[in-house]
């Protein structure tokens, strides 16, 4: 397999096309990056901004170019010895008209050739709806909606259809037009009169479709979404027939040289993720002719402890992994029970977080999945209706100990395919029996019924000689197929319950610090030592040695440096705290707000103050700044659901935390506030800056395939999106670069930080290393190596080394305020803070042979032959020495 040497993520859309991508391949040639990863380029609704509410999968976006713009992006990477990476998205599509796929379920209902493309309960539970998708569309209950003309019948292009909510859907066959034309075939069915009320439900009554009212999707939704997203409709991509429909494109592309790897978007939303991923790599194997493996990475999220499915045949995830232990390795672990201390009295709960993440869950299944939930109670229901010996267990009964089990689910999903659960699947799911035994009561009739279900779920194959107690046996096929359903639900629910729980809604309302609420993180694992993080990249090498290492994405809550900034509040959270404790009261104040929202708010301002922005700022460039903090803030309430939500917003309280805001503009002591918060962060950040430049180098030379997500080039203070996507100022970059001599030492002056120019210079010449010897990267072992002295417990080094090459690597740890004057200007007075410690090189390694390709200079070597660190980290706080 030819692996991608680095990867730049690009986020395409109507204002960012194919062709403007192809415009910055000159750039990314010269970064040294050696493909372009691109978001999905299939079609999707017009006004998409991501690409992944797909309408046509076998057509490239006219929004974006088309085929033909693709091509040209391809042939003009090719030209400068780049390649092309897609994102594609085989778990759903678009749910609206625009997809003619799902247009034509609405027409033909189960008659359509493409019913079997989305994944549809045609014997829905309620009589309303059998035969029929549910449509939650309407912005009012039903029969509200039908007397006030908010449904309509008009005619366009030479065909009627069903007018809603700027929808436009198509009638069932037969509807036959007025003799009087076309309007007067509408006028008849005008709600504004009685009579033509009663035409106009009669005839949506004799659709293939229901519409109602968008509050009924969490509780009567009849076919699997994309999480709790109405608007994405799941794909049955385990059908060979819809597998080839959604793939073809794809794969021709890879055929034709235009492609050269995948990325799956949330493969835990398939029903079999194995099965689907041998299918796809044997035809990307058939595709590809005399070209070398495709690359394949999946978008998983992995639990702690949990590692990717050795049974896939794929190269590795797209990096969440990564992100989170190169987090929590520049997270002082001292900080964790101060800071939880304090959030705690903020917040007025005592709890962990597991209780917490639990309670999470529980609403997540009470309120935004029971649909789903119930569907999988029915399903095992089923199952217990064909043996005599579990007849007896009741729907009611399953849904409430199932509903135990997936409140304590210790990962996404697991993968009980292939005759059954991997050994640690089977490990996985006896600790989610053990936990919810413990709250149904050891013993007890719930707990029996546990182990029942947890016998149904196995994936185990049946057994023809289920002894029958003198009475006739399930019949094994038929029993086989109803387990294979309940299983499929099972572990298709799983995964959107944990991301809703955690991601969307646990990091937005517990955050002792935001740092450590990330995509990929684990609600307990505030830190991580040298030992761990090393072991978990051994492990990553050994498994995927391809996989991506991430430290932004498309979808993360914080911005890289962003992270790295607030990371090091945890170097001093006794002082961090002193300040929230003066600070807090007085930004809730205004509103008044709570104080835990206004903590998350002081941190998310303290996070992503640009560098250029004065501590007094004053018109657009604070008008601009307290904007995105507002987007940040009125998305954070409402996935919290604790006082506020995007189903039921409280305005009340939303304005009362847009005051807190205004008041930092308009108060004098608002202004006062902002400012002390503004010294501080000015303060703070230049220690945030080392945090990045480790961040950095450590992505870009351990085992794996460094991920450059669009803008994080030069310094990234993103919030969650759509501020993580806005438009990157690619000229600046491009200047930058030019400023930038790789054969002569970094630049490391005030301005060079400043301006981000050294992190783009390290990117730079780390990749450039990655070129020039692509198997010491690929191919070669990671030694971690012994540091003395009295920093030592602040230094993380390692070797690259393959045959007789190799690779020093030193960043700092836990010590960014110490190095802050680095980002200052000040390396002299920086690097002092490195006396007397020393790393040591293997004997076959002599330290005399090492130039460091940042400065240019050979390291000091003691008189036993090892590195004097104060003396390596002159001018730099990391370095990158290689064989001169």
């Amino acid at each position: 397999m030819n692996a991608p040497r680095a990867t730049a993520r690009l986020q395409l859309h109507a204002g960012f096309t194919l062709d403007d991508a192809r415009a910055q391949l000159p750039y990314y040639a010269a970064l040294g990056v050696s493909h372009l990863y691109l978001s999905p380029i299939t079609q999707a609704r017009d006004g998409s901004t991501h690409g992944y509410d797909v309408t046509d999968h076998q057509r490239v976006s006219a929004a974006l170019g088309g085929d033909a713009a693709l091509r040209r992006l391809a042939a003009a990477a090719r030209d400068l010895g780049l390649g092309l990476i897609a994102d594609i998205v085989p778990n759903h599509m678009a749910a609206h008209p625009s997809n003619a796929w799902w247009a034509d379920v609405l027409r033909l209902g189960q008659r359509s050739p493409h019913a079997r493309v989305f994944d549809i309960d045609w014997d829905a539970p309620d009589p309303a709806l059998r035969g029929k998708v549910l449509l939650p569309v309407l912005p009012d209950p039903y029969g509200v909606c039908l007397a006030s003309g908010a449904i309509q019948i008009v005619h366009d292009a030479d065909a009627f259809f069903v007018s809603v909510s700027e929808l436009r859907l198509p009638l069932a066959p037969g509807f036959a037009m007025d003799a009087a034309g076309p309007d007067a075939t509408c006028a008849a069915h005008n709600a504004q009169t009685a009579e033509g009320r009663a035409r106009l439900h009669d005839l949506l009554e004799r659709q293939h479709y229901r519409l109602a009212w968008w509050r009924t999707a969490p509780e009567q939704i009849n076919w699997r979404r994309f999480f709790e997203i109405s608007e994405l409709v799941g794909v049955r991509v385990e059908d060979d027939i819809v597998f080839d429909a959604v793939h073809g494109m794809a794969l021709r592309l890879y055929r034709e040289g235009v492609l050269d790897g995948l990325r799956i978007d949330h493969v835990d939303g398939l029903a079999s993720p194995g099965a689907y991923l041998r299918r796809l790599r044997q035809r990307l194997t058939q595709a590809r002719g005399e070209r070398a493996s495709a690359y394949l990475v999946v978008e998983k999220i992995l639990a702690d402890g949990e590692t990717l499915d050795f049974r896939w045949p794929t190269d590795g995830t797209t990096g969440y992994d990564f992100m989170d232990q190169v987090g929590a390795l520049l997270h002082a672990p001292a900080a964790q029970a101060p800071l939880e201390a304090y959030w705690n009295g903020l917040a007025g709960d005592p709890r962990g977080a597991s209780a917490q993440l639990q309670d999470a869950r529980q609403r997540m299944l009470a309120r935004h999945f029971p649909a789903e939930r119930q569907a999988l109670a029915r399903a095992l229901a089923r199952v217990a209706r064909m043996d005599l010996r579990t007849r007896d267990w009741t729907t009611t009964a399953i849904d409430r100990v199932l509903t135990a089990l997936l409140a304590v689910f210790p990962v996404y999903r697991t993968y009980a395919e292939d005759g059954g659960r991997s050994p640690a699947d089977t490990d996985w799911f006896h600790t989610a029996l053990d936990r919810a035994r413990t709250a149904l009561g050891p013993g007890t009739a719930d707990a029996r019924l546990l182990d029942q279900i947890g016998h149904w779920l196995s994936g185990a194959p049946v057994d023809e000689s289920l002894a029958s107690h003198g009475v006739s046996a399930p019949e094994p096929h038929a029993l086989a197929e109803a387990l294979a359903h309940a299983l499929r639900r099972f572990q298709q629910l799983t995964p959107p319950l944990a991301a809703k729980a955690l991601e969307d809604t646990l990091f937005y309302r517990r955050g002792p610090l935001l740092s450590r609420n990330e995509v990929g993180s684990s609600a307990e694992r505030f830190s991580l030592s040298p030992d761990a993080f090393h072991a978990l990249s051994a492990e990553r090498a050994a498994t995927h040695p391809h996989a991506m290492l991430a430290t932004a994405t498309h979808d993360h809550k914080r911005g890289e440096d962003t992270r790295a900034r607030l990371a090091v509040l945890s170097e001093a959270p006794d002082e961090w705290i002193a300040l929230a404790q003066a600070w807090v009261p007085r930004l809730a104040r205004p509103g008044p707000i709570a104080s835990a929202d206004a903590y998350l708010l002081l941190q998310s301002l303290v996070g992503a103050w640009p560098l250029a922005l004065p501590p007094e700022p004053a018109g657009d460039a604070l008008a601009d700044y307290l904007a995105r903090i507002a987007q940040w803030q009125e998305k954070a309430l409402r996935e919290a659901k604790l006082r506020t939500s995007w189903t039921d917003p409280d305005a009340a309280y939303e304005q009362s935390a847009a005051r807190c805001l205004d008041a930092l503009k308009h108060t004098d002591d608002g202004r006062l506030l902002l400012r002390e918060i503004a010294d501080y962060t000015l303060r703070l950040a230049p220690a945030g800056l080392v945090n990045g430049l480790a961040q950095t180098l450590l992505r870009c030379t351990l085992p794996g395939v460094p991920d450059l997500y669009q803008g994080a080039d030069l310094w990234d203070f993103s919030l969650v999106d759509p501020d993580n996507r806005r438009p990157v100022d690619y000229p600046a970059r491009a200047d930058l670069l030019a400023l930038d001599d790789p054969g002569q030492p970094i630049v490391t002056n005030a301005a060079a930080w400043h301006r981000g120019a050294i992190k783009q210079a390290l990117i730079r010449r780390a990749l450039a290393l990655r070129a020039r010897d692509p198997a010491l990267f690929s191919d070669g072992r990671c030694e971690p190596l012994a540091v003395h002295g009295p920093q030592a417990a602040h230094v993380l080094a390692y070797l690259r080394r393959h045959e007789t090459r190799c690779l020093l690597v030193v960043v700092p740890r836990l010590c960014a305020r110490a190095l802050a004057p680095y980002a200052q200007g000040q390396a002299a007075q920086a690097h002092r803070f490195w006396d007397g410690s020393r790393i040591r090189l293997p004997s076959d390694v002599p330290a005399a042979g090492l130039v460091d390709t940042l400065s240019g200079r050979q390291p000091g070597v003691d008189t036993a032959g090892d590195i004097d660190v104060a003396d390596l980290l002159r001018d730099c706080p990391v370095a990158l020495c290689v064989a001169g």
